[in-house]
């Protein structure tokens, strides 16, 4: 592992609108540079996307950007990022999603050469490669179509390039239903360790060869899963607490290979790469219920740079269309924040964000940045991916066990059994990736999973 040192071992150092290792983008953003800038992340309403009705996709996306920007104007908001995050039938066919971010950045540019407006595109393509049964993910024929999206995209505009990655999912999805610690481990630690390693090397070599920002992963597909899953009771609330802190190690390999941030949002994992790498982060937390609900809301801002709001159709409410109404949202949240900053009052406003989440939910519990530094420390302080991920979490459990014997964690009686039962199974994971895969290997289903694919025989 690359990180043996924190970058920053300080609590109140952790904090919104500033990062050790700011990012300075094409148009002027200073992203960690003593300001949260909004990004507003947004979706077509329901409707197919053919040949037919392409010309009608690119009128949404042209009316999403240059709505939310005249209301960022309206407001005195002069730095946003918008997330175009891809749907399916834009990365099978890279010419739709480059066109879709032609189109947005002609209008970010002519906001930017006309008045002054300072905004930017964080080109995410969706991970098409686990559509293949058993995975391909280094052999898929989808693999090609993204890294082409990519590469043209960036070209054409996209000037943060991030994506929720899949490798290792197939195994994480079931084990979140049974709550099999062993084989999240396994699934994170190992295969998406492994994937990480495989897309993040041609990631960033496209940012180099176009000139823009290889930003960052998330584990949304595994972290965020596992809280939605928690919130609609089908799983327990310290299960999900302990993935998400299983996430950080896989998604950390994206800035071991090159990436510089900001992250992507909706994975959690930033606060604790930030903790470890000095890296800028973008987070999400209340604003993000129109696509899901958590109990983060507010602990969620504490150390963010860009504050999102997930995913908001492009449908029309009584104030206006959905992603302008949330970029209005998004401003006024940032703008409490700047605000703060600006008075000194910063760490005053964070601890009101940590008090107002932190007993309420273990998974709130662990986004506190005492807390953080905690669990990072292990990290830095392991040997192998393996060992970082059951260090992680053990030192999560200590933290949550400790909430429930001085009765400030609100949990659940039926839930502290999980406490020491993910212990018992965290212990028994041996820290060698090859000992681990021997343990595994038996109950791997073929049909779903080819080791080969994530360079194991």
């Amino acid at each position: 592992m690359k990180y043996k040192s924190l970058a920053i071992n300080d609590p109140d150092q952790l904090m919104f609108g500033n990062a050790p290792k700011p990012v300075k983008t094409e148009r002027g953003l200073n992203i960690g540079g003593g300001a949260v800038y909004p990004e507003l992340n947004f979706t077509l309403p329901p409707m197919s996307i053919t040949p037919d009705t392409r010309s009608e996709v690119i009128d949404h996306y042209r009316q999403i950007v240059s709505g939310a920007l005249e209301r960022a104007e309206d407001l005195h908001q002069n730095g946003v990022v918008f997330e175009f995050e891809t749907l399916l039938e834009m990365t099978l066919d890279p010419t739709l999603g480059t066109e879709l971010v032609e189109v947005m950045n002609d209008i970010c540019e002519e906001a930017y050469a006309k008045r002054g407006v300072i905004s930017e595109i964080r080109l995410t393509p969706n991970d098409t490669r686990d559509f293949d049964r058993p995975v391909k993910m280094r052999t898929s024929g989808y693999l090609d179509n993204m890294l082409t999206l990519f590469r043209d995209g960036a070209r054409a505009g996209g000037n943060l390039l991030s994506i929720e990655s899949t490798g290792g999912k197939e195994i994480c999805d079931e084990a979140l239903m049974n709550c099999n610690i062993r084989d999240v481990v396994f699934s994170l630690a190992v295969l998406g360790v492994r994937d990480m390693k495989f897309l993040w090397e041609k990631i960033v070599a496209i940012a180099k060869e176009t000139g823009r920002v290889a930003g960052g992963d998330t584990a949304c597909g595994f972290g965020n899963t596992a809280m939605v899953l928690a919130e609609q009771k089908y799983i327990p609330r310290v299960f999900a607490a302990i993935v998400r802190v299983v996430t950080i190690v896989r998604t950390l390999v994206a800035l071991e290979q090159g990436a510089t941030g900001p992250d992507k949002d909706c994975g959690y994992e930033g606060p604790f790469l930030k903790a470890i790498t000095g890296t800028p982060i973008s987070m999400e937390g209340k604003t993000a219920a129109c696509a899901h609900l958590s109990p983060v809301g507010n602990i969620a801002a504490a150390c963010c740079d860009l504050w999102s709001n997930e995913s908001v159709t492009n449908i029309k409410l009584l104030a206006g269309m959905a992603p302008t109404v949330y970029m209005e949202q998004l401003i006024y949240d940032v703008r409490l924040m700047n605000q703060s900053i600006r008075r000194g009052s910063q760490g005053e406003l964070r601890n009101l964000f940590c008090e107002s989440d932190r007993y309420l939910d273990p998974q709130a519990l662990i986004l506190e940045p005492k807390n953080v530094i905690l669990i990072s420390k292990e990290i830095v302080n392991s040997e192998t991916y393996v060992e970082a991920a059951v260090r992680a979490g053990l030192k999560a459990l200590d933290i949550i066990e400790e909430g429930v014997k001085t009765e400030q964690l609100q949990l659940p009686e039926r839930e502290n059994i999980w406490i020491d039962m993910i212990r018992g199974e965290l212990a028994q994971i041996p820290y060698d990736e090859s000992a681990f895969v021997d343990v595994v290997r038996p109950s791997l289903d073929p049909t779903k999973t080819s080791l080969s694919e994530y360079g194991l025989e």
